[in-house]
């Protein structure tokens, strides 16, 4: 059952991460402006965090299970209807939908992990469960890129759905519900407000938010990087993969054993620092050896702060809450990639700068939740 759902994950994640040198692309190829190609990226996740609250209430209401196998039969379905956008503006509606069918599927997935572990062993369990992002950080990205220089983009969609349906098939027989519908009658959406209130969630989400603002940066600036630099979408791909790598590289040895070791807090900053930094030189790298090597300190700070967050969001929540927990958290993820895009966008047109904002956003962030970390043990 674990194999299964990390196989969700990884499926889940592919589904994002492989679209992420293509999509920017894919609205130009359209008649898409600047402004309305940041918004079909951003879309996504402004929607898919509706998707994350509600289904959030959901996952706790209804259980694990019911909720993830409707949300992966939704995007298979929506998956299909990229290739027949024919404008930015149906693109734009495509994106919209595909957020929201998505938003219930990650936070399950966690709820379900978070619901299998112990305390003791929650922060390797949460680095097994970054090892399955990272590879679809590593495989997602080289294979979106491949398939868009050889002018089949609309393969990327086709290839996602496919992969959706035998792990429906799976979790479907294999996967038991983790969460009983005895103790699911407590479930309220009352239980929000508290959870709203809770600091641990508070800096979680916070470190998420921050995350994705540079994932969605990224996602929205670095091909039109890789494209200054003279090369194509292939290498977008392969400097998104590099980070997976490194990531994927922490993960899964023994320096995993940090996660339970060492302050998650800790973690999360000096991570949002070691990603700030190279934001700021991305906006002045002229080549693709110096993106390499810049994308290849982001996975240190991207397997710093991606387990940690996780952790924290699990020791902060309750079997009856999880799912709500796990929905916030992955609301402010996906407010994150929203904020990210968007002014990623406007720093272009305004300062020539993309990331510079990126890197502001997480500064601050790391900065508050040294403070409020220090604040709360005195």
């Amino acid at each position: 059952m674990t194999r299964i759902l990390y196989l969700i994950i990884i499926i889940s994640f592919l589904d994002t991460f492989i679209q992420l040198p293509i999509i920017t692309p894919y609205a130009l190829s359209l008649g898409a402006s600047h402004v309305l190609a940041a918004g079909i990226v951003a879309i996504y996740s402004l929607t898919n965090m509706l998707g994350n609250i509600i289904g959030g209430h959901w996952i706790d209401r209804f259980g694990r299970k019911r909720m993830l196998l409707t949300g992966m039969s939704l995007v298979t379905f929506i998956l299909l209807l990229y290739p027949l956008a024919q404008s930015g503006e149906q693109l734009f509606i495509v994106r919209l939908l595909h957020g929201l069918a998505g938003g219930v599927l990650i936070p399950a997935a966690f709820a379900y992990v978070g619901d299998q572990t112990s305390k003791k062993n929650r922060g390797r369990a949460m680095a097994l469960t970054g090892a399955c992002i990272g590879v679809a950080a590593i495989v997602g990205p080289a294979i979106g890129g491949i398939m868009a220089s050889k002018s089949q983009v609309e393969y990327v969609f086709y290839l996602v759905a496919f992969l959706f349906i035998p792990i429906i098939l799976l979790g479907l027989f294999f996967i038991k519900e983790s969460f009983k519908a005895s103790d699911r009658s407590g479930v309220s959406v009352a239980h929000f407000l508290p959870l709203l209130k809770n600091k641990l969630l508070l800096q979680a989400s916070l470190a998420a938010f921050a995350l994705m603002v540079s994932n969605g940066t990224l996602s929205f600036a670095l091909p039109l990087k890789v494209a200054d630099m003279g090369a194509t979408s292939s290498t977008t791909g392969l400097l998104l993969s590099t980070f997976g790598i490194v990531a994927l590289i922490v993960f899964l040895t023994p320096m995993n054993k940090m996660y339970d070791l060492f302050s998650p807090v800790k973690l999360v900053v000096i991570g949002l620092s070691i990603i700030a930094s190279v934001h700021i030189l991305l906006n002045f790298t002229v080549s693709t050896t110096g993106g390499f090597a810049l994308m290849t300190i982001y996975g240190v700070g991207f397997a710093l702060v991606f387990p940690s967050m996780n952790r924290i969001v699990s020791e902060a929540s309750s079997k009856v809450d999880r799912g709500k927990a796990y929905g916030i958290f992955y609301a402010f993820f996906s407010l994150g990639a929203v904020i990210g895009s968007f002014m990623s966008g406007l720093a272009v047109e305004i300062t020539g700068l993309p990331f510079s904002s990126s890197a502001t956003i997480m500064l601050l962030i790391g900065f508050y939740l040294l403070y409020s970390s220090r604040k709360r043990n005195a």
